[in-house]
């Protein structure tokens, strides 16, 4: 094997002629056509494949070998791609099926890190290269940078002695880089939509699970009829609402929002729901349960997360239709009345969120409900839902909505769904929405 990169005798050498060899206009020609065939490709091992028969017409040779090192320590190497192989192998995902040599010529230019033509090569058996590339008199190596480092390699040679002209060398190389460069992003990209996909399984997972700690069916309550409407922005949200069986026949309702959005508030709305489940039998009353609920929120989840949960809490007792409140910073149901013109809050009781202090004192505050009063209870996705122009839809609009709305209680959401959609423009909730809407009989 002999190296003559340095010899001027090569520029007297003619390489032999190639569809890149004619005027301008030929030239161009065969190269925007490639550029097109490279563009269409989505597959990076198409686009290799593509690539090589491209190269092949333009600059034809007699072998080409691709080798890597990525991974590996000098003097080792792998041979990815190889002209006299039957059918492709793909490096990025059949690597236990790759070459794996150490030494000779193909080591030394890999490792070298820099361009090479050897123009006559005699290479011995005894070299790892000679089963690709004996009895080859010409070679050409183009290294394949990454961060700096020849990372990669491809090999090309002829039969011929004195076949390469140096002349041709910093094209080539430039060449195989921004089509390396193109097939790693493909390579990036492909990655990157499997890891967004198993994400994604992961996500719906964390959805379902989440969606399977919200009631199966609502339950059915003696002079209540109910509906409600569950909706994330994202896979998982942080939105919690449920209806607990209280003592003396009574019914705990609760809606609760955690801040922040996606995986990480659905973890804390599971674990919002696990310490309302292991509630003692002794709490009889919504401040109470606030108060059981934020004792445990603080002491174990939420000092350290940036979490807070807003939440409210009533008990209806069926037979009185008296219903007792507790606020933690949600925001106040809507109370209509068929007696009254003007919508009324319930906002008599309102104090901290869930999660920011421990041994907080939340209040009761109480009303008696009458045959034909509707209560919408709600999260902030809802009335914070914003128009184009950045204007939220309020509590005003709510409201206003409410005081239309007749009908069963599946009506009040379809219409305020309805009203939250035209004010958004139909544009793709940024917050959960939940909905509960209570009619009294």
């Amino acid at each position: 094997m002999s190296v003559h990169t340095d010899q001027p005798s090569w520029a007297s050498v003619p390489a032999p002629p190639t569809p890149l060899s004619g005027d301008w206009q030929t030239r161009l020609s065969a190269i925007v056509s490639t550029m097109k065939d490279m563009s269409r490709q989505t597959d990076p091992q198409e686009m290799v494949r593509a690539y090589g028969v491209r190269m092949q017409q333009l600059m034809p040779v007699d072998r080409r070998v691709s080798l890597s090192r990525r991974g590996l320590q000098a003097p080792e190497f792998k041979i990815t791609r190889f002209s006299g192989w039957h059918g492709d192998v793909n490096p990025w995902k059949e690597d236990d099926r790759l070459p794996l040599l150490s030494g000779g010529v193909f080591a030394e230019l890999i490792y070298g890190d820099e361009p090479r033509i050897l123009s006559e090569l005699n290479l011995p058996e005894t070299d790892p290269a000679y089963e690709y590339i004996g009895g080859q008199q010409s070679l050409l190596a183009l290294p394949l940078y990454d961060q700096g480092v020849a990372l990669n390699m491809v090999i090309v040679t002829r039969s011929a002695r004195d076949a390469f002209s140096p002349e041709e060398l910093p094209e080539r190389v430039w060449m195989s880089n921004l089509f390396g460069r193109a097939t790693q992003n493909l390579v990036l990209a492909e990655q990157l939509d499997l890891a967004l996909k198993e994400v994604d399984r992961e996500l719906q997972a964390v959805a379902d699970m989440q969606r399977s700690l919200l009631p199966s069916r609502l339950p059915e309550i003696p002079t209540l009829k109910l509906a409600a409407h569950y909706q994330t922005s994202k896979r998982a949200g942080g939105d919690y609402y449920d209806f607990l069986p209280m003592s003396h026949d009574r019914w705990g309702m609760l809606i609760a929002d955690v801040s922040g959005h996606g995986t990480p508030a659905a973890v804390m709305m599971a674990i919002t729901h696990c310490i309302a489940h292991m509630r003692p039998a002794s709490i009889e009353q919504p401040s109470e349960f606030l108060e059981f609920l934020n004792q445990h929120l603080t002491a174990r989840y939420t000092a350290n997360s940036g979490h807070f949960v807003t939440a409210f809490f009533a008990i209806y007792d069926p037979k009185s239709r008296r219903l007792v409140y507790a606020s933690a910073g949600h925001n106040p149901p809507r109370l209509r009345r068929p007696d009254r013109p003007s919508v009324t809050p319930l906002d008599k009781a309102n104090f901290l969120p869930l999660g920011i202090a421990g041994d907080l004192e939340y209040r009761n505050s109480e009303v008696t409900l009458r045959p034909g009063d509707r209560l919408v209870l709600y999260t902030d996705g809802i009335t914070e839902a914003a128009s184009p122009q950045q204007e939220l839809f309020g509590t005003e609009r709510l409201d206003r909505v409410l005081e239309k709305c007749s009908g069963e209680p599946e009506c009040s959401i379809r219409q305020i769904l309805s009203a939250v959609h035209e004010f958004t423009r139909g544009q793709p909730a940024n917050d959960d929405r939940t909905l509960i809407v209570l009619d009294v009989g």
